[in-house]
């Protein structure tokens, strides 16, 4: 068996969203480039394959037709009187570009390509790196994201008779997916996030817990600013194996968005890339032979998003990626390392308080989702 397929072509990284936009999908890119630099893909262990467009029917299984017809149009240049009215502007989050939606239905049908690999049992993982859309809504686009990959994705598992589990581990909280699965027990969603209090989308509190039959199953783990890689590998641990070990899924989607980087230029936590591997290298312990299907998300420091999804796709695959980039690629990441050298140190009072507001979130969990399962 091949250990981990990587989703990728150049169609997925050649449109603009807007001049001076923060997302920029040449990201996606930069992360295949390097990892076909240091000769990831020669492994045995790892194989690229192509993505094919999403139906809308796969999209109407998440999103409403008004909404998918507005897409449309919009993308070839009409009804811009109605923009506003589904999340879209010149200047906002969601611009309006030529091509968008062929764009997003490309994204969308990468991460279902990667459902059906996954699903398979051919590879044990998939990463679909243009994936991780998880806030557009069923009837608006929102930050950043038109359609909502891992729902439609997650939608495509239940129609299967499958329990999923759905992990989020961006900085921004995973609003939409909890929002389509707020009332049922066949998903369980779990985000550690940046508080709302300090970020968009503003929600993602221990209070959201699920309504109706979903109740005690949409998890969240709202983390302080500045929180470093010893407070969140904490946190994550002791809430994160615990629920999934008793919620007994038949597979797992991740979205691994790499916001939560120390020098991210829209948000504020700190992890390093070592902090965000051991992270990656935990979810593959608890996700052992389980179907894994992994999606992209936010990361807007591009050195770090190619360097640290690398290092991500190095423990799917099961290979040690050296630390020495190659000479093509050492100018545009700025460093000559796959990892991090060094970065600041935070001040002992600061590393103090995230801990502090950690261990509150940490125990309202388990005080408020854990009886649901335990």
């Amino acid at each position: 068996m091949v250990r981990a397929a990587f989703i990728y072509s150049e169609d997925l990284s050649s449109h603009v969203l807007r001049d001076g936009h923060p997302m920029r999908p040449i990201r996606l890119k930069w992360t295949h480039d390097l990892l076909d630099a240091l000769e990831s893909f020669s492994s045995g262990n790892s194989i690229v394959m192509k993505p094919v467009s999403a139906s809308d029917e796969d999209v109407l299984s998440n999103h409403t037709l008004d909404y998918l017809k507005a897409v449309k149009n919009l993308s070839a240049g009409t009804a811009l009187e109605k923009a506003e009215f589904f999340g879209f502007s010149t200047a906002g989050d969601n611009p309006i570009y030529s091509g968008m939606y062929e764009a997003a239905l490309l994204s969308a049908g990468a991460s279902l390509g990667a459902t059906n690999l996954a699903l398979s049992g051919d590879v044990e993982v998939a990463f679909s790196i243009s994936g991780g859309l998880h806030h557009a809504m069923p009837a608006s686009a929102s930050g950043f994201c038109i359609f909502n990959d891992p729902a439609i994705v997650i939608n495509t598992l239940l129609n299967r008779g499958l329990r999923v589990v759905y992990l989020d581990i961006d900085a921004h909280h995973g609003d939409g997916v909890q929002h389509s699965f707020y009332d049922t027990d066949s998903v369980l969603t779990i985000s550690l996030h940046e508080s709302g209090q300090s970020l968009f989308p503003g929600t993602g509190s221990v209070d959201e817990k699920g309504v109706g039959n979903g109740e005690g199953y949409s998890v969240n783990l709202p983390l302080a600013p500045y929180t470093g890689d010893e407070v969140y590998n904490w946190a994550f641990e002791n809430i994160v194996p615990p629920l999934i070990d008793a919620f007994d899924p038949d597979c797992v989607v991740t979205q691994l968005g790499i916001d939560t980087y120390h020098s991210d230029p829209l948000t504020h936590l700190y992890l390093s890339s070592e902090g965000f591997t051991s992270i990656i290298r935990s979810t593959k312990k608890i996700v052992q032979g389980l179907p894994w299907i992994a999606l992209g998300g936010g990361g807007y420091n591009l050195s770090a998003v190619a360097r640290c999804w690398s290092l991500a796709y190095g423990v799917m695959s099961g290979q040690d990626l050296t630390d020495d980039l190659p000479e093509s690629q050492k100018d545009h990441l700025g460093t000559d390392k796959l990892r991090d050298v060094l970065i600041p140190e935070l001040p002992s009072k600061v590393v103090e308080a995230t801990r502090e507001f950690a261990e509150v979130s940490v125990e309202l969990v388990k005080k408020t989702i854990f009886p649901y399962h335990m």
